[in-house]
């Protein structure tokens, strides 16, 4: 499947919303005022990837000194498995680690076992457990992982 990524424009606002809420239970999908937080937060970044005709998902990325934190990561159902979130991913932590970010955050439910497959696949480790993170009681693990500089990356590659 052909994709491209691209920075988010106002005008994807409404298709983000609606990819939200087609990847996550309703009382866990963003509201339309909380996705506009998170995408006006400091230090936010998101980044579309787009088909031809649509947009297959985004990634939502805040920063503050050393340490970034995933927002959200949203794929479409359709686009999973074809390359879209490790894509999407990749190009978000190459984009912190160039905004001198160090240590990655994130959360996902302890019961998304598809989510934890996907996070340490791509070198994230769980360290600690947040009880009662999502509504309705769910636990979520917090996962994290070290970046290095794309300098340092270059050298070491």
């Amino acid at each position: 499947m052909k994709f491209t990524l691209r920075d988010y424009k106002p005008e994807d606002f409404g298709t983000l919303y609606e990819i939200d809420r087609a990847c996550y239970p309703m009382d866990i999908a963003y509201s339309k005022r909380e996705l506009r937080a998170y995408l006006q937060m400091p230090g936010a970044e998101c980044i579309v990837a787009a088909t031809a005709d649509s947009i297959a998902g985004f990634c939502i990325t805040a920063h503050q000194n050393t340490r970034g934190y995933i927002v959200t990561i949203d794929v479409l159902e359709q686009f999973r498995r074809t390359g879209v979130g490790s894509s999407l991913l990749r190009k978000m932590e190459q984009s912190l680690a160039a905004n001198a970010v160090r240590e990655v955050w994130l959360e996902t439910a302890t019961d998304n076992e598809s989510a934890i497959a996907f996070w340490k696949k791509h070198g994230y480790r769980t360290c600690g457990t947040r009880a009662g993170y999502y509504p309705g009681g769910r636990d979520a693990f917090s996962m994290e992982k070290t970046i290095a500089s794309p300098a340092k990356s270059k050298e070491s590659g």
